[in-house]
């Protein structure tokens, strides 16, 4: 073998190491960023609904579920949670919904949120808010479609 067959083999192996995972590799079912492992940035998912505001977790108040961290503002929202976590997690795990709704994945912000018909959704900024309360019936009806499937693209 001649130095030229060596390098190109070493070259594709580490290609084949490097780009594997990240290929293979599927979305999380919870957005948590880039950054950290909180869902809904930190932000009581119990709140949305008790105090009808976004309202900053604690780590005192921390519970581990599908993979990510989730913190509450207090022990009854803990253990409201822990309960029943799929009346008060937000749906398609906090991605954007009107995002999920056209295909893709995207960031959803604690700030832009909607509870409807008993679910939270959250929303990337104020102007995709806008558009999601336009027809929100009919974005839950598409996202609904494209969820969990989405998470691969």
């Amino acid at each position: 073998m001649n130095i030229r067959a060596i390098s190109l083999a070493v070259l594709a192996s580490l290609a084949a190491a490097f780009a594997g995972p990240a290929v293979a590799a599927d979305k999380s079912g919870v957005y948590t960023g880039r950054l950290s492992n909180l869902a809904v940035d930190g932000h009581d998912p119990v709140a949305y609904f008790e105090a009808g505001a976004p309202t900053k977790g604690s780590a005192d108040y921390q519970y581990t579920y599908n993979g990510a961290e989730w913190r509450f503002a207090s022990q009854a929202n803990l253990d409201a949670f822990k309960a029943n976590p799929d009346a008060y997690a937000p749906q398609y795990g906090g991605y954007c919904a009107w995002a999920v709704s056209q295909g893709y994945t995207a960031r959803g912000n604690p700030n832009n949120w909607t509870i409807r018909n008993g679910k939270l959704y959250l929303n990337y900024n104020d102007k995709v808010q806008a558009t999601w309360s336009t027809d929100p019936d009919g974005f839950i009806r598409l996202a609904d479609g494209n969820w969990p499937t989405v998470l691969a693209k």
